[in-house]
């Protein structure tokens, strides 16, 4: 396999885990990931990127403290969440939402069960682990950016030792409960997290894939 195929096998294959299983990840293979991670380009190298990584009774903490935030409704994110979404991009969130909602059998009209369903991003979907992504205020759009690259390297690396990954938004809704729960100073913002672990490959939850637009959606050449 050359070195490019293996990229696109990775790319390809990695998709957003929504069920774990309960074994933790070894300490070594954490570190590689978070080492590949690392090598994602930014600005400057300013290398912006901070990153906080509960394994164990720390991820429960935290698990119980996201779902109760989320329980209290009272969301307060350091990064405003999209005003909207329109054309192409609305009916993508929608496919990709009946697609996960098929998955586990809750209707189009099941509120209750769709509320349930969304309360699991806020107990990890039972990761073991989660990673939080804080970026310093002062970088303003482009250290977010910057992080945005971190986060991808961290799903691939993830994905070439066999683990699952899901980059979670969705925890930076209460930023100010991720703060609280790990000390993280005020100067840093709580842009998202990742919860990750080895995946529950029976789960049904697991089995949809999303579609990728092609080129000509989002590909304007000038020759």
């Amino acid at each position: 396999m050359t070195p490019h195929s293996a990229l696109q096998e990775l790319l390809n294959s990695r998709f957003s885990c929504r069920a774990f299983r309960k074994d933790l990840v070894p300490r070594d293979v954490i570190e590689q990931v978070l080492r590949d991670a690392g090598r994602a380009p930014s600005w400057c190298n300013a290398q912006p990127w901070k990153v906080i990584v509960a394994s164990g009774a720390q991820t429960d903490a935290f698990r119980d403290t996201m779902a109760s935030a989320f329980d209290a409704g009272k969301p307060a994110p350091d990064y405003p969440f999209p005003s909207t979404y329109t054309g192409a991009h609305l009916q993508r969130r929608r496919t990709c939402g009946m697609q996960l909602y098929e998955a586990v059998g809750i209707g189009r009209g099941d509120r209750e069960g769709r509320a349930t369903q969304m309360r699991e991003n806020y107990t990890l979907f039972g990761a073991p682990h989660v990673a939080v992504i804080t970026c310093p205020e002062e970088l303003g759009p482009y250290g977010v950016l910057d992080c945005g690259g971190f986060i991808t390297a961290f799903c691939l690396s993830a994905q070439a030792q066999g683990l699952g990954t899901v980059p979670q938004a969705a925890l930076s809704l209460f930023s100010d409960a991720v703060r609280a729960q790990f000390a993280i100073p005020d100067d840093r913002k709580v842009l998202a997290a990742i919860s990750f672990g080895y995946p529950d490959d029976q789960a049904d939850i697991n089995q949809f894939r999303t579609d990728r637009a092609e080129l000509d959606e989002f590909v304007e050449w000038k020759d």
